[in-house]
């Protein structure tokens, strides 16, 4: 692939594409970014096997060149706003203390939260347990409730990976471009929370199981393509990470402290362990383009 081709979900885009890409942001300013993927799509031939548009990827796919600086997208024209959400944090109710093991509860489950049905809901429980609470994401995500019947025992959320991370890219032996091209198949668990009514012992390491065996299905069938390595840092202020050493992530290190934009190193941040957890066994080759991710049609 040459320098001014990019590969994302599954597709290379040449020059023209992109060009075409930056065209169409610039000429539909007043379209919606749901809106600009669909034409992007339909100008690109970008569509499953049944001819539908792949706007999700889409989407995605724009916000990154929107984070390199090559297009404008509509929500970023106001910076400094948020968009008004409804958290309903008035229906979290504290459940009763459940203890034991976690063979006392099965099945455990993860249940997908969908937007416009249970996610407002996901997120009241994340705003209200989580020390990081609710922050809005952009780009590909998946949200899950962890449930025993009809009991919720806690939330996670995946979400797009760190742009750059040196610990991760030297394990990777990743150039700028492997990562521009291949960042996608790596997917970040960026909310982890059991509730603290919940001690019920090895749940959380037994979710993370759980969660290595779904999360490239549901992905798949969300995104068009399946992840192959999972991310996440551990605040070393407060906890441990001793849930995902036991289920078998790879520990790389610490952060260096700092957030991404402190150039002038002046504000000390919390260190963060960083884990990593391949999702299949030739991950590296795929990371490194030597082999291509999984479509949703090859899956099937």
């Amino acid at each position: 692939m040459s320098e001014t081709e990019r590969e994302y979900s599954g597709r290379t885009f040449s020059e023209a594409d992109i060009n075409l890409i930056i065209s169409v942001c610039r000429q539909y300013k007043n379209l919606s970014i749901s809106e600009l993927a669909s034409t992007v799509c339909e100008l690109l031939e970008w569509t499953t096997p049944r001819g539908l548009p792949k706007r999700i990827p889409c989407e995605s796919f724009l916000r990154i060149l929107e984070s390199e600086g090559l297009v404008t997208l509509p929500a970023s024209r106001e910076k400094g706003r948020h968009r008004k959400r409804h958290i309903p944090v008035d229906q979290v109710r504290e459940g009763p203390e459940r203890t034991g093991e976690v063979r006392d509860y099965q099945p455990i489950r993860l249940q997908l939260a969908q937007s416009g049905k249970d996610l407002p809901l996901w997120r009241a429980y994340i705003e209200q347990y989580h020390m990081l609470g609710d922050k809005l994401s952009f780009g590909s995500s998946l949200y899950y409730f962890i449930r025993s019947g009809e009991e919720y025992f806690g939330c996670l959320q995946f979400s797009a990976s760190a742009w750059a991370l040196e610990a991760r890219d030297t394990w990777l032996s990743w150039s700028l471009s492997d990562r521009k091209a291949r960042l996608h198949l790596i997917v970040n668990n960026s909310r982890f929370l059991i509730f603290p009514w919940i001690q019920i012992h090895n749940l959380a390491s037994h979710v993370l199981g759980q969660v290595s065996r779904q999360i490239q299905a549901d992905w798949l069938e969300k995104y068009c393509y399946a992840p192959v390595l999972l991310e996440t840092f551990v605040d070393l202020e407060h906890f441990r990470g001793t849930c995902y050493k036991a289920a078998n992530w790879i520990y790389l290190g610490e952060t260096q402290g700092r957030g991404r934009m402190d150039r002038e190193k002046a504000y000390a941040l919390s260190r963060k362990a960083i884990f990593m957890y391949p999702l299949q066994k030739d991950y590296r080759a795929c990371l490194l383009g030597e082999k291509p991710p999984l479509q949703r049609e090859a899956w099937i």
